[in-house]
């Protein structure tokens, strides 16, 4: 948290002093200046005074124009050199509502820091939109910079890309090359990081493309997946249910956790209600279906071989092998002795 060397309320009231009556109550209720620190629309603000919500943002621009004339707003500069003091040591370039954060909790107070952002010559604001969210900066090529590295780091990233946050700041920082030394840190590339709306980390602190169900989890599914990719081994649906429930809090039921593994192609059953994740190697098909594609692969095969190739993709007892091996109709012996594909 940021310390301030000035009183918020004590400067606004200052700037404010010279404002006509109607010209101070639109600002107050603008910015949320009140005991409430409810920001009143241009709609509301108008009913009150029985004009348009035309007319209101002609009298807040004209009010905010008088404040920045004003010798009390001139006295108060050195409010505005902290603030960008402030603003450069978090990068330069911040999300607006992260930033008001780490200035002050307190909401009515960010909403009187929101106006001097608003009044200060050196900020500039760019509203939120599909990419990014609300953010400001004292410095525009680099805020020109920043946004483009986070469009170029998101196009490298597939749907299922998950990766650490240390592995998504390195590959960041690439794309930060013509940056100045001192903003190419890790904690400012990761403030960076969360002005993107199309990149983000899911609740195990992994990043990856905002909408995918690796980051954005739905269900028990992606719930699961998170879990079983986390372990790094094959689990028992129990396990994974407890893990869900222990990890997430989420309350989930063990035949409801088994239920969605069998339905996701994510999932694989490598064993009696065990399973392992597709994407490190395991195929599906039943036991005879596995040794088809193991000898394929290998060609003619010992029994010993066929045994330890298949104990890798499934959690089995060595009798269920050789019991699918010895069946005539899927697998026949060669002069050599070796199991081959009927």
């Amino acid at each position: 948290m940021a310390t301030l060397s000035f009183k918020p309320k004590q400067v606004t009231k200052r700037i404010l002093s010279p404002l006509e009556d109607r010209y101070y109550d639109v600002i107050v209720n603008r910015f949320g200046l009140g005991d409430d620190a409810e920001r009143k629309t241009l709609e509301a603000i108008g009913k009150v005074y029985g004009i348009t919500r035309e007319r209101v943002r002609q009298i807040e621009n004209a009010a905010l124009t008088a404040i920045k004339k004003s010798d009390a707003f001139k006295a108060e500069q050195s409010v505005f050199q902290e603030l960008k003091s402030h603003m450069v040591s978090h990068g330069a370039v911040v999300p607006e509502e992260d930033f008001l954060s780490a200035l002050s909790k307190d909401p009515l107070l960010q909403n009187h820091l929101y106006l001097y952002l608003v009044l200060g010559d050196d900020f500039k604001r760019e509203k939120e939109d599909e990419h990014f969210k609300s953010r400001w900066t004292v410095d525009e090529p680099l805020m020109t910079q920043v946004t483009n590295s986070l469009k170029n780091l998101y196009k490298e990233l597939s749907d299922e890309d998950l990766i650490s946050e240390p592995d998504v700041v390195n590959r960041f920082l690439e794309h930060l090359k013509e940056v100045a030394g001192e903003y190419r840190t890790e904690e400012i590339a990761r403030r960076w990081l969360s002005i993107s709306k199309t990149i983000a980390k899911n609740p195990l602190g992994d990043w990856g493309k905002a909408e995918s169900s690796n980051i954005k989890t739905r269900g028990i599914r992606d719930y699961a997946f998170l879990m079983m990719r986390k372990h790094g081994n094959p689990m028992h649906f129990r396990e994974v249910a407890k893990a869900i429930c222990d990890t997430f809090d989420k309350k989930t039921h063990v035949a409801t956790c088994h239920n969605e593994l069998i339905k996701d192609d994510r999932f694989i059953l490598v064993g009696r209600g065990v399973y392992a994740l597709q994407e490190w190697g395991y195929k599906k098909g039943v036991v005879r279906d596995v040794i088809k594609e193991i000898i394929k692969k290998n060609g003619p095969m010992s029994k010993e071989d066929v045994v330890n190739q298949v104990m890798k993709e499934r959690y089995l007892k060595k009798n269920t092998i050789l019991v699918n091996l010895q069946n005539p109709k899927y697998f026949k012996k060669n002069k050599q002795g070796l199991y081959t594909v009927a």
